[in-house]
C-alpha cells in the first residue's frame, strides 16, 4: 500500500515528538525554587542568614538568581555571530557556549530538508527551549541526551566546537591553559585538552556570574518569550542582524555545495529554474518578524532586548561593544578590549581566512559582498527582502555601477535604542 507524502511527513514528525518526549522523561528532575528575598523588605529586619540557609538546602536556585544576567545572542548563519560571541567569551566572568542547539538539531532532525525546513525547525523549538533553560541553570548534564554517542561517566569528546569556549579550555575543565591566558586558539584547545568532563564544566559554569549562548537555530525572538518572561533566568537577548545581501554572499562562498545553484546564477547570469529561494526568503522573513516584534516594544521585552546591526559593530567595534555591555549591565574588561583591538584590524594570516574565524578587517568586511554578487542577484534580493531592508536602514542599489562604487555607503545612520 502506498502512503502519500503528507502521511510520510506526519509519521516523521510524530517520531521526532516521541523521541523528544522520551528525552524529557528520562532527564526530568524535581524542581525546587528557593524564595527570593524582597529588597523592599530589607528595612523590616528580614533574616538574610535564614535565607542563605534555605538556599543551601535548594542549591538549584543558587545558580538562577536574578543577581545573574544571562545572555542569548540571537542570529542567523553568516551574520557575524561568531565574532559577537567572542565579545563575551573573552570576559572572565562569563561562561560561553557556542551553538549547543546544534546537538538538538542533529538528534531530532539529522537530515534537515530544505523543502521542510520551516516545519522541522519548529519541531525543534520545544527541545531547544528546554535545553537552553537547563544550560542557563548550569545543568550541562541535560546535553548528554543529545550528544552522540552518549557520554560515558559524563565525559565526551563530541561537544560541537568545544574549543570555541574559553571556559571549556581552561581551569578547572582543562589544565593545559589558565583563565588568564590570552586568546586560546580553538585547535590548540582540541589538541591539548582531554575529553570534556561535564561535571567539571558544570563547576566552571557555576563559578561564573553569567552564561552567554550563541545560536543560529532559533528563528525569532517570539520563540524565546517563555524564557524571557521567566524571572529566574534574568535573560537578555542581543539580536544580531546583517544586510541580507551580505549574508547571502557569505553563504555562497562558505557553503559551496548547498548554494551551488546561486553560484551558477552568479557565473552565468541565468537563474536556475530549480533554485531554492527559501535559502533567501527564510532569512528575510525571520528578520522581519523578529525585528518587528522587538521594535514594537511589547512589555515582556522591556529591558530584555537589544537590536545590533553587524555593520555598526564592524565599523565601530569598541564603541558598539561598550553600548552592548552597558545595556547588559556588565563591566567591560581589558581582556575584551584587547581582543577587539587584536581581531578587527585585518590580517593576511591563513587563520584569518577560516570560514568560522573571527580575525578580520571588520570595517572592510561590512560591505565586501558588493564586490562578490552580481547585480541581478542583488536586485532580486532587494525585491524579495525590501521590507526588512527598509526597516533596518539598508539602501538599495539601482545599477551595476552603483553596486561597485564602494565610496557610496549603503548603510543608513540609524540608531536602535534599547527598550528600557
Amino acid at each position: 500500500m502506498q502512503c502519500s507524502w503528507k502521511a510520510v511527513i506526519l509519521l516523521a514528525l510524530v517520531s521526532i515528538a516521541i523521541q523528544y518526549t522520551a528525552i524529557r522523561t528520562f532527564t526530568a528532575k524535581p524542581f525546587h525554587m528557593c524564595p527570593v528575598p524582597n529588597p523592599l523588605n530589607c528595612g523590616l529586619g528580614q533574616d538574610v542568614e535564614s535565607f542563605d540557609r534555605m538556599c543551601d538546602e535548594y542549591p538549584y536556585f543558587n545558580y538562577n538568581s536574578s543577581r545573574k544576567t544571562h545572555i542569548l545572542i540571537l542570529a542567523t548563519t553568516r551574520s557575524g555571530s561568531s565574532f559577537v560571541g567572542q565579545l563575551f567569551n573573552q570576559h572572565s566572568d562569563v561562561f560561553y557556549l557556542f551553538e549547543p542547539l546544534y546537538h538538538v538539531q542533529t538528534t531530532l532532525i539529522p537530515h534537515l530538508s530544505p523543502s521542510r525546513y520551516a516545519v522541522e525547525r519548529r519541531v525543534m523549538l520545544g527541545a531547544s527551549r528546554d535545553l537552553l533553560r537547563s544550560l542557563y541553570n548550569c545543568d550541562l548534564y541535560f546535553l548528554e541526551s543529545y550528544i552522540k554517542p552518549q557520554p560515558a561517566n559524563h565525559t565526551t569528546d563530541k561537544l560541537f566546537r568545544r574549543g570555541a569556549s574559553k571556559a571549556l579550555c581552561s581551569m578547572p575543565v582543562c589544565d593545559a591553559f589558565s583563565s588568564s591566558d590570552g586568546n586560546i586558539e580553538e585547535g590548540d584547545c582540541v589538541r591539548k585538552c582531554a575529553s570534556l568532563n561535564l561535571t567539571l564544566a558544570t563547576e566552571s559554569c557555576r563559578e561564573r556570574r553569567h552564561v552567554a549562548i550563541k545560536t543560529v537555530r532559533i528563528p525569532e525572538v517570539n520563540d524565546l518569550k517563555a524564557l524571557i518572561e521567566d524571572p529566574r533566568l534574568n535573560l537578555k537577548v542581543i539580536q544580531l542582524v546583517r544586510d541580507p545581501r551580505g549574508i547571502l554572499s557569505s553563504r555562497i562562498e562558505t557553503f559551496r555545495d548547498t548554494y551551488r545553484l546561486w553560484r551558477i546564477w552568479r557565473a552565468t547570469g541565468r537563474k536556475p529554474y530549480n533554485l531554492d529561494l527559501t535559502q533567501l526568503t527564510t532569512v528575510c522573513d525571520d528578520f522581519l518578524n523578529s525585528v518587528s516584534t522587538g521594535l514594537s516594544r511589547p512589555p515582556w521585552l522591556r529591558g530584555r532586548y537589544m537590536l545590533v546591526r553587524y555593520e555598526d559593530l564592524a565599523r565601530n567595534p569598541l564603541q558598539k561593544t561598550k553600548e552592548v555591555y552597558e545595556f547588559l549591565g556588565l563591566s567591560l574588561e581589558k581582556s575584551v578590549v584587547d581582543w577587539i583591538h587584536n581581531n578587527t584590524r585585518g590580517n593576511n594570516d591563513v587563520s584569518a581566512k577560516h570560514k568560522y574565524g573571527t580575525l578580520r578587517d571588520s570595517a572592510a568586511n561590512a560591505e565586501s559582498w558588493r564586490l562578490k554578487l552580481s547585480h541581478d542577484i542583488v536586485d532580486y534580493t532587494q525585491t524579495v527582502c525590501q521590507h526588512i531592508l527598509d526597516e533596518l536602514g539598508y539602501k538599495a542599489v539601482n545599477s551595476p555601477e552603483e553596486l561597485k562604487n564602494m565610496s557610496l555607503s549603503l548603510i543608513e545612520d540609524k540608531t536602535f535604542i534599547p527598550f528600557l
